[in-house]
């Protein structure tokens, strides 16, 4: 018996392509299968994180290759397994996630090595960055890009004058990870009174980044705003909320001030060091976290959904 995780995450399994009378036929994407003795959902998960690559990756095995296939396998394939492969990595412990990306790092090198024409090099790392770490991908997620980037700022497979780049995003990427103590810091509320991150007092804190007239920034207001359950919390003193401003324009943000909840901490940030002094690694609003009552990191940089999920659940 094999199991299926989630349709839009196992793949099924298909046979390689091959060359026949000088056409190439490609082949499906070789997705990894369970062995029939594991009946766990999550061993099945963890099993799948850490094999997910290994037929497609095998050194033994490549195929010809043109701009529109990756080893054999059309590019829109491979870029359709890697939206499952995001997927399940949300499925296992996010120490096994981290693993299982360093790992796809280690073995799209391997290939790189052994055959740099077979293009898996290049598009797996296209993919991983648009996948995990553009502020407007669903599953993006810093912690588990951290030690794909920081591959990438060592590799011998990538230009010396990209390097430098993928270091700083891998320095970014390394702030306030999930399970860190997040960066203390001072805001300032509409009538100038100063407080800190580390001074709020609840047993979660959603520290939310936001924007005066962002459309995205209001939709999450009004999410947080009409859920019972997240006004219950912030009533019992439970959950906090700080909606915090790091731009300048603070006379946009002060006639804003009454689309904000009064319920919650609103404040900006006076000195402007969020930014400047890189606490934080905002690249987008809005951007939202949930910390615990000691201040350490349980999500970073969520997707609302996920966060809202969470919220919903304590």
């Amino acid at each position: 018996m094999r199991w299926i995780i989630s349709a839009a995450v196992i793949l099924a399994v298909v046979s390689c392509g091959q060359r026949r009378d000088d056409v190439f036929h490609p082949r499906p994407f070789p997705a990894a299968t369970v062995p029939s003795m594991m009946t766990d959902v999550s061993e099945a998960a963890s099993y799948l994180a850490g094999h997910f690559w290994d037929e497609f990756t095998d050194t033994s095995k490549m195929y010809p290759c043109d701009s529109s296939v990756v080893n054999g396998v059309r590019k829109e394939e491979v870029e359709q397994a890697y939206a499952n492969y995001a997927a399940l990595l949300d499925m296992v412990p996010q120490g096994e996630a981290v693993e299982s990306v360093r790992d796809l790092f280690g073995k799209i090198s391997a290939v790189e090595m052994k055959d740099s024409s077979s293009n898996v090099f290049e598009t797996l790392v296209e993919i991983t960055e648009r996948y995990l770490y553009d502020p407007n991908s669903p599953f993006r997620n810093e912690d588990y890009y951290l030690p794909f980037v920081e591959g990438l700022s060592r590799s011998a497979f990538v230009p010396e004058s990209r390097k430098p780049g993928y270091a700083y995003d891998a320095g970014m990427c390394a702030l306030n990870r999930v399970g860190t103590a997040a960066a203390d810091f001072i805001f300032a509320d509409s009538r100038g009174r100063r407080y800190t991150l580390y001074g709020i007092d609840a047993d979660y804190t959603v520290l939310f980044f936001s924007n005066p007239g962002c459309a995205a920034c209001k939709d999450i207001i009004d999410a947080l705003d009409s859920s019972p359950k997240i006004g219950a919390m912030i009533s019992e003193g439970r959950l906090a909320v700080l909606n915090i401003y790091i731009d300048t324009d603070l006379d946009e943000w002060r006639r804003y001030m009454p689309v904000y909840p009064d319920t919650w901490y609103n404040g900006y940030d006076p000195e402007f060091v969020i930014r400047t002094d890189v606490l934080y690694n905002v690249r987008a609003i809005p951007s939202l976290y949930l910390l615990d009552s000691r201040k350490t990191v349980l999500m970073k940089d969520v997707p609302q959904e996920r966060l809202f999920r969470m919220l919903e659940s304590l």
